[in-house]
């Protein structure tokens, strides 16, 4: 009875009004974005190194020259390097407020394993952009340098450069992001193992187009270099479902 009573008193502590929700959404906006703020204001200190070795590392290390084709070319540039940086940087802060926001709605068994999908996520999104950075971009850059006649030079706008570095970082790691949303709809009941089992061929083809739409060169290595780890993201995304469902079942 005494426990029954405790329970009730929390509830209506955790119970929140709409404006309440509202306050509490407009401050983790805020505190997102100062988190974005601090992340830019690292990645603006940093910005030579994170230009000259971190960046344009991948081409210089191809031999692949690239240029400005634009006036201000450069302090653009810079600027939104500072911004991508920044956001990727504050990151982990970020889910960390998404988390926040949703915790007081959740169960407290639920707020357990919300608080590890904050970490894995950001774990996961990480393992993408490293995979991203070390394994297919110095590759795509060797074949671009590569390919072709020889009378035809090739020099990259550093504008283009950039964007295409920053979706292939973007793209592995959200792709990355697989397995943790196989746990998340499995933990809701939307995704199950046997399904994703049954459409397992389906899911293969569907892999082999992305990476062939999302890999820039026709190259059939590089996009194996894509698909492979995705094949594995899949099948690692069925383990993790069945444990999820596991989890829920259990009492």
């Amino acid at each position: 009875m005494v426990q029954q009573i405790k329970e009730s008193k929390d509830t209506e502590e955790k119970e929140m009004s709409f404006f309440d929700h509202l306050e509490d959404l407009r401050n983790r906006i805020v505190f997102s974005i100062i988190g974005i703020a601090v992340g830019c204001v690292i990645s603006g200190l940093l910005i030579n190194q994170i230009m000259e070795l971190v960046l344009l590392r991948p081409a210089t290390d191809a031999g692949l020259e690239l240029q400005n084709l634009r006036p201000f070319g450069q302090p653009f540039l810079y600027f939104k390097v500072v911004l991508v940086v920044g956001i990727i940087f504050s990151i982990p802060w970020t889910l960390y407020q998404i988390w926040k926001f949703v915790a007081p709605g959740l169960y407290g068994h639920e707020r357990n394993w919300a608080g590890k999908i904050t970490f894995f996520t950001t774990f996961c999104f990480l393992a993408g952009v490293a995979f991203a950075y070390f394994g297919m971009i110095p590759g795509m850059m060797k074949f671009t340098v590569s390919f072709g006649t020889t009378k035809i030079k090739n020099m990259i706008d550093v504008t283009e450069y950039f964007g295409f570095v920053t979706t292939t970082i973007l793209g592995a790691g959200l792709v990355f992001e697989l397995p943790m949303v196989a746990y998340v709809l499995s933990r809701v009941g939307i995704l199950t193992p046997a399904f994703m089992r049954k459409y397992r061929r389906h899911a293969y083809i569907l892999i082999l187009v992305v990476a062939a739409v999302l890999t820039p060169s026709p190259d059939p290595i590089n996009q194996l270099i894509f698909a492979t780890p995705m094949v594995v993201l899949y099948e690692i995304s069925i383990i993790v479902s069945k444990l999820a469902g596991k989890k829920e079942t259990t009492p």
